[in-house]
């Protein structure tokens, strides 16, 4: 089944969480798709918004695929430990408001983790169901404080404010919350270096070299050290 390839998939490549791009066509479906348009991942064009899903089902997404329903995806995980980041590239609370229903509907609440992109939307995904984990894609380094005081369970930090303040990484990690950090192509030793600092988690394109990493860090005992946790996200 597509359930079981699933899980081979996450098992195969160490991986622990699947990260999707949330849209809504124009008559209000929400589909999985990285881009604005369709012109460079589909054999359409246009944007997504102003396209019907009809359309959208007629159009190839290569090697004989078609856009997936966020519902689809759902319905595939379903009864699966598949855990989903939902990065929301959605505008209005009416959209944000059917994705939640839809996570709920299929009562995957607890394996499903929001991106917000701002206070106020973090502030509506919790109004909406605050079991759901969400994650903080901060525009501003500046601004942790304010995004764990607003219920972000998770923050995430570019590389580049790691570097350049060290002591963001404690100050996350005093606040009670987990780090993940965007390395998607760094090599291994920019990785290492981050599990040093205590990131916990990695968006990334290279989830069996963070699983090796992961290995090699372990300390005497057969413990992962305590800055290095178990969220390792593709």
């Amino acid at each position: 089944s597509v359930a079981y390839q699933i899980g081979q998939l996450l098992t195969e490549t160490g991986a622990e969480v699947i990260e999707i791009d949330l849209r809504s066509t124009q008559d209000g479906d929400v589909v999985v798709l990285h881009d604005r348009t369709l012109d460079r991942t589909t054999d359409g064009e246009g944007a997504v918004v102003e396209t019907t899903l009809s359309d959208l089902r007629l159009l190839a997404a290569g090697m004989g695929q078609t856009i997936p329903t966020y519902e689809e995806v759902l319905e595939l995980v379903s009864g699966t430990n598949t855990q989903l980041l939902l990065d929301l590239k959605v505008t209005s609370y009416d959209e944000v408001r059917k994705i939640v229903r839809l996570t709920e509907k299929h009562g995957l609440v607890l394996n499903v983790i929001v991106a917000a992109r701002s206070l106020d939307e973090l502030r509506t995904i919790q109004s909406l169901n605050p079991n759901l984990r969400t994650l903080a894609f901060m525009p501003r380094r500046d601004q942790v404080e304010a995004y764990a005081a607003a219920g972000a369970d998770i923050i995430r930090l570019f590389i580049d404010w790691i570097r350049e303040d060290p002591d963001l990484v404690a100050k996350v990690h005093s606040l009670g919350r987990a780090i993940w950090t965007t390395s998607l192509t760094a090599p291994r030793e920019e990785l290492e270096e981050l599990m040093e600092y205590g990131v916990n988690g990695f968006l990334t394109d290279f989830p069996k070299m963070i699983a090796q990493l992961r290995v090699e860090l372990k300390d005497a005992s057969g413990e992962i050290r305590s800055d290095c946790s178990s969220h390792w996200v593709l």
